[in-house]
């Protein structure tokens, strides 16, 4: 009994440790891009716009418009896979495939992405690799709270905002 009641105070305390982290840390946003619509208000309370260079194979660059309204907003931004296809980053990827994104992101924000997270956070030892030694590899997807611009994913945004 007393072996049990140890361990529900360790399972409890990391449960209260998870649940605050998610109130202090940043906010993330996945899925911007000018092809995807997303709501204003859960781009104004995120902190960190995971970005799609070429969602539809359509540069960003393209629309300098959406470009200068995102940067307007002054919030971090990073990429989000090149062209956000399922488990995109799973398979073998080149420097010349990441490149593509990095010139897309470069050419519409003006600045080189320091961060990346890979589309459904699925990733390859390789590509880890890859990816690491261009940017930060962001992976952790349940600790911070972590919006979809389409409202796609395991939970629905609103959800999100009650844990």
């Amino acid at each position: 009994m007393v072996e049990y009641m140890k361990l529900l105070k360790i399972i409890l305390v990391f449960i209260i440790l998870i649940l605050f982290i998610r109130v202090v840390s940043e906010r993330q946003i996945d899925d911007v891009s000018p092809e995807i619509q997303c709501d204003a208000e859960l781009l104004e309370k995120s902190d960190v716009f995971y970005v799609i260079p070429m969602f539809n194979n359509k540069s960003i660059a393209d629309n300098q418009t959406w470009c200068q309204d995102i940067l307007a907003m002054n919030k971090t931004l990073a990429m989000h896979g090149v062209y956000h296809t399922f488990e995109e980053f799973k398979e073998p990827r080149s420097e010349e495939y990441l490149q593509i994104g990095i010139v897309a992101f470069e050419n519409c924000f003006n600045q080189t992405p320091v961060r990346f997270k890979p589309p459904q956070v699925v990733i390859s030892k390789e590509n880890m690799a890859l990816i690491r030694r261009k940017m930060k590899l962001d992976t952790y997807a349940y600790v911070h709270k972590n919006y979809h611009c389409n409202d796609t994913g395991v939970y629905p945004n609103w959800f999100r905002d009650l844990i």
